[in-house]
């Protein structure tokens, strides 16, 4: 039975009045995969009554009464993904779907969506407590650069109106809010529950850390990356501090964040009844297309200690990992085993990070993560506790199942953490069973002064893992290969990267098959980086490409294969001085054509600025 959506169902179980009513950006699906289904589900379990108002009509009052007044609270997200994300390309142009939507409709959702939900529902009731929460408020907790305005905005929570924020995996943290609203605790006084945010008007507790003012951030961007760093270091909730920032006449404080859900707690968490489906009134319009997409994965890990520059996973997620038990797992692909609709293949057992199923080392469990090291970069830490042998249980598990074909793994697996380890017992099991003829894997970038801001690995690793992997394939006489991911005008990439990076994947035969302009979203690191145009933890200065023509080439110039890419692409290579590889890029059109192969590191030109070009040698260019 789902969460109730309207008051004919809201008859059918008896309900005369809610206690929570969830206000949502999404289309309802009532799956782990969304943390309105997993809040809902969590609330009803702890005895509360829950429904769920999904992509209401944001310009019709009525729509959000459509389930009356909740007794104590409204819950609001603006969805899976951040609104802005979602309805805009990083080009800003109006997206054309909205796979959240019933039949992938756009326009369901308003830009801002957090925004003018709670602003609706203060005209709609003035006097219930709203909380916010999911990847919209928790990234916007503090000030922070919004790209869509290009401007630093203020904390999220005070734009709209809540009364508090949820932020980070919110589980812990809702139970805990909803038995102090229980207990007859207005909203304005819970001020203390670990990952929240609250407006005061005076600091409560003596350890808070004051943040640079919102004044300071937005006439000063030294003093922005000095924020930023400031929550880079207090988001783990062993080692953290209480944070502030100064408005004036008030506060925005944010609170501890909550330890992270253990095995046990996670196991609990997805095996909550859930239909496993969306709703019955999407089917006429075809459904939800983002849950055809994992309709039948499993969720085995959270959290990720990859670290990367440009992910927000850190800040929302936190770098702890944890893993469901394998028991968990099995019992969840047997039943789905069990859906009319299975075919025999589950399309991913993973997460953030596939590879990642618990703690990076034993230390972070008694003093929390290290605030400035990394576990993976620049190389992996000695202290890493590396293991796949629990996930090759998982997998093995899964696919021995009777009903089951195959297991893929689609969510990425981190290549670094694998070449660290006894890798080809690893790489032997995911080429022998779990790649469906092609691997896709995020190197991101080949040029190391790019890498290095990206907090990736070098080149040379991703190397050394295509060879083992297409060995691998080789003995095993099976054709797979691998399509990279890659980023470009990632802030630190010049144009002269560009092209290093276009002849590299023209050296070894890649056609990239997903190509992502570097897209500043708030609360990561590559994001402080794009608005400052410096490096927050050395104020180092560094190569923002923030020109749309310089972007236009940058992205050309990974797709130069493509014809409707070639202007682009030619012109790059006249700007940097680099015509001679024409003939590479574009053979039998220009003279030329050479043996080249990519090393991986930039040379300098006469004036000492990285002209990317680096050094080949060796290998037929294709």
């Amino acid at each position: 039975m789902f969460l109730v959506t309207n008051k004919v169902e809201m008859k059918e179980r008896g309900f005369k009045e809610l206690d929570f009513v969830i206000v949502t950006g999404d289309a309802y699906v009532d799956h782990h995969s969304f943390g309105t289904a997993i809040i809902g589900r969590l609330l009803e379990r702890n005895g509360y009554k829950v429904g769920v108002i999904p992509q209401p009509d944001y310009k019709d009052v009525d729509a959000f009464r459509a389930l009356g007044k909740p007794r104590l609270a409204f819950l609001v997200n603006s969805g899976t993904v951040d609104s802005m994300v979602n309805n805009y390309s990083v080009f800003k142009r109006k997206r054309r779907v909205d796979e959240y939507s019933p039949g992938g409709e756009k326009g369901r959702r308003p830009d801002r969506a957090l925004i003018v939900y709670c602003n609706v529902l203060r005209q709609a009731y003035k006097d219930v407590p709203i909380i916010i929460g999911g990847i919209e408020a928790s990234l916007r907790r503090f000030g922070h650069y919004d790209y869509w305005s290009n401007k630093v905005r203020r904390s999220i929570l005070l734009d709209s109106k809540a009364d508090i924020l949820m932020y980070g995996m919110g589980e812990k943290t809702v139970i805990q809010l909803a038995e102090a609203l229980e207990g007859g605790i207005e909203a304005r006084d819970i001020t203390w529950i670990p990952g929240t945010v609250v407006k005061t008007k005076e600091l409560l507790d003596s350890e808070t850390v004051l943040l640079p003012s919102y004044s300071e951030i937005v006439e000063d961007k030294e003093a922005y990356c000095k924020s930023f760093v400031m929550q880079y270091e207090n988001n783990d909730a062993l080692n953290g501090v209480p944070l502030a920032e100064d408005y004036g006449d008030f506060f925005v404080v944010q609170n501890l964040p909550q330890l992270p859900l253990e095995p046990d707690e996670l196991d609990y968490i997805y095996e909550l009844p859930f239909e496993n489906e969306w709703h019955p009134m999407y089917d006429k319009e075809g459904g939800i297309p983002a849950f055809k997409e994992i309709k039948f994965s499993i969720v085995s890990c959270r959290g990720c200690f990859g670290g990367c520059s440009f992910c927000a996973i850190t800040y929302h997620q936190g770098r702890q990992v944890r893993g469901r038990s394998k028991e968990s797992i099995v019992n969840e692909a047997k039943k789905l085993t069990k859906n009319p609709d299975f075919k025999g293949y589950i399309n991913d057992v993973g997460g953030p990070t596939a590879n990642f199923r618990k703690p990076s080392c034993k230390g972070q469990l008694k003093h929390g993560m290290c605030k400035r090291k990394q576990c993976l970069f620049p190389k992996p830490c000695k202290h890493l506790d590396i293991d796949h042998e629990d996930y090759l249980d998982v997998l093995k598990a899964v696919r021995e199942i009777p009903e089951i074909k195959k297991v893929f793994i689609r969510s990425g697996i981190r290549y670094d953490y694998l070449m660290a380890d006894d890798y080809r017992h690893f790489m032997n099991e995911l080429c022998q069973y779990h790649v469906s003829g092609t691997l896709k894997v995020a190197p991101e970038h080949v040029c190391d002064n790019v890498l290095r801001y990206m907090g990736k690995p070098k080149v040379e690793v991703f190397d050394k893992f295509t060879n083992v992997y297409e060995e691998t394939n080789k003995r095993l006489k099976k054709k797979q290969y691998l399509i990279p991911y890659l980023i470009s005008s990632h802030p630190g990439s010049t144009l002269d990267d560009a092209v290093d990076m276009a002849i590299y994947l023209k050296g070894r035969g890649f056609v990239p098959d997903q190509v992502q302009d570097f897209y500043p979203t708030p609360g990561t690191l590559a994001t402080c980086m794009y608005y400052t145009e410096m490096d927050p933890f050395t104020m180092e200065k560094i190569h923002v490409a923030k020109d749309l023509e310089e972007k236009k080439m940058q992205r050309a110039l990974i797709h130069f294969n493509k014809a409707e890419n070639r202007d682009e692409v030619v012109k790059a290579l006249k700007l940097t001085g680099r015509t001679d590889v024409m003939g590479v890029l574009f053979p039998g059109s220009y003279n030329g054509g050479k043996r080249l192969e990519h090393t991986g590191k930039s040379r300098k030109n006469h004036r000492g600025r990285s002209k990317g070009v680096g050094k080949y040698k060796g290998r037929q260019v294709r």
